[in-house]
């Protein structure tokens, strides 16, 4: 499924100065972001990390401008494991859904790479996977399996992606199934989630995706030349993993995100 987004006819140019302040907002947020992370969270429970995650990941989400809508009710660290399954448009993905619920991540192992950002999705017990060594598959399962559990002492709720890369925002490709394996081992339940972002006109942000080319300084640079974007995060009805194939646990929850975002 697909819908129209390019970028050439809608977006709205802001001057250099309003570009340069939001981008200067968002570097000092990263930088009290490394401070906290750094010095408070040797100390802090589980509980209050997550608290910190959840209102830093909202801020984050409004120096760039966007207005975030969740939809639905998102699942509670603390009570039932739940393995989040969403498609994957922009890094800004994973700052729009721990604004609702605080959530581990299973992110590519370049990410550990990036500056600074990988340094906090460290500190954020980021589980990380090298996608281009299959054996890395069983590491990455029993993690998750022991994360879901709850075994590591962290929390009890994860997410992933498993179109494997992102995309424009204008459709969804394919889920991997392989990923939904320690879901079913750890009687987790599968939460599918539908992520969509949109110019002030209705029309999908392109400028939001991390695709192609762009490096994660592109993609930043250009929401900033947005007005406002409205990050909408759907939180659908969950999934029972027991007594079903991962595959066709795949693909109903692509299904559903792609009912949702495009009916």
């Amino acid at each position: 499924m697909s819908a129209s987004g390019t970028s050439s006819n809608h977006t709205s140019r802001l001057t250099r100065l309003t570009r340069v302040w939001r981008l200067a907002r968002v570097a000092a947020h990263f930088t009290r972001a490394a401070g906290v992370a750094g010095l408070g969270y040797p100390f802090m429970s589980i509980a209050r990390r997550q608290r910190a995650l959840q209102r830093w990941s909202a801020a984050l989400v409004r120096h760039l401008a966007a207005n975030l809508t969740i939809h639905g009710e998102p699942p509670q660290q603390g009570t039932a494991p739940f393995l989040l399954v969403a498609n994957h448009v922009s890094w800004l993905d994973i700052f729009a859904i721990n604004a609702a619920v605080p959530t581990r991540f299973v992110a590519k192992s370049e990410v550990r790479r990036w500056p600074l950002v990988g340094w906090l999705c460290v500190k954020a017990d980021t589980l990380f996977i090298e996608r281009a060594r299959p054996r890395d598959l069983a590491r990455i399962d029993a993690l998750i399996a022991n994360a879901l559990r709850g075994s590591d002492g962290a929390s009890a709720g994860m997410g992933v992606f498993l179109e494997g890369t992102t995309t424009d925002g204008t459709q969804v490709l394919p889920f991997h199934s392989s990923l939904l394996r320690p879901a079913q081992q750890a009687r987790a339940r599968v939460v599918p989630v539908a992520i969509q972002y949109r110019r002030r006109d209705g029309s999908i942000c392109i400028e939001a995706a991390y695709d192609g080319d762009k490096s994660a300084m592109d993609t930043l640079m250009l929401m900033l030349t947005q007005h406002e974007i409205h990050a909408h995060v759907h939180f659908l009805p969950s999934m029972t993993t027991q007594g079903v194939h991962r595959k066709t646990l795949a693909r109903d929850a692509h299904a559903a995100i792609v009912r949702t975002l495009y009916s």
